[in-house]
């Protein structure tokens, strides 16, 4: 058995997307909203088609300057994404968002490639670009949770001791439930990759256990410090 990854042509990726096509009519059919799926799913296509034609030009190019570029972009974007949930605060709360996901991120990310990996060069796009995307997305999600359920609790009344840590516990929620998931319920994407590139599977498994944990710090440290700008402000 040749354990080269299988190629899927277009007939077999738009089958994919039959069941696609079920959640979105329930979103029109359950939800006034039902058109934020759809664009959500449109962007998803022209970001992936545009993005696969430019990472073959940052891979080919190797440039510090580049990458750097790219994963500043990334902060950018996922810091403004993440405020989605509170979108009547979302110029005020920009910077506390971007700080957020800068620190727990970037840190995450930095100790992940340099420190476990030691990726070398440090800037090495078919490395830390996928490390990148899976650190500020996770990020993103933790501080958008907290955004949004902060705001929602403050907004009843809550004293700000209680609403900070109803928001921490549910920014955490996700990823605790993936860790205690992982291996039982679920293989992730990095290791389902390897195993299907051929890698031995206990090399994959140690590859995604640093991948969960990059996650898990992620999550946490952008989630605390977003709350922690957040209570400055008010304080």
């Amino acid at each position: 058995m040749e354990n080269t990854p299988q190629l899927i042509d277009i007939g077999s990726l738009l089958i994919g997307f039959i069941p696609v096509l079920a959640v979105v009519a329930l979103s029109y059919h359950w939800t006034t909203g039902g058109t934020e799926s759809l664009y959500a799913l449109a962007r998803m296509l022209g970001q992936l088609l545009i993005v696969g034609y430019f990472l073959a030009y940052i891979f080919q190019a190797e440039s510090a300057w580049v990458v750097l570029a790219l994963l500043a972009v990334m902060v950018c974007v996922s810091s403004w994404i993440a405020l989605r949930t509170v979108k009547l605060q979302r110029r005020r709360l920009y910077l506390y968002s971007f700080a957020a996901i800068l620190g727990g991120g970037g840190l995450s990310l930095a100790v992940a490639s340099q420190a476990v990996l030691a990726v070398q060069p440090f800037y090495a796009a078919q490395v830390m670009i996928p490390l990148a995307g899976m650190a500020f997305a996770n990020a993103m999600n933790s501080v958008s949770i907290c955004a949004e359920r902060y705001q929602s609790e403050r907004d009843r009344g809550v004293a700000l001791d209680e609403a900070r840590e109803l928001a921490f516990k549910a920014a955490m929620i996700p990823i605790t439930n993936a860790l205690f998931a992982v291996g039982l319920v679920s293989f992730p994407g990095m290791m389902t990759g390897q195993i299907l590139a051929g890698v031995d599977p206990l090399i994959a498994a140690r590859y995604q256990i640093m991948v969960m944990c990059m996650l898990f710090s992620c999550s946490g440290l952008s989630a605390a410090c977003f709350l922690f700008l957040l209570q400055r402000r008010v304080g």
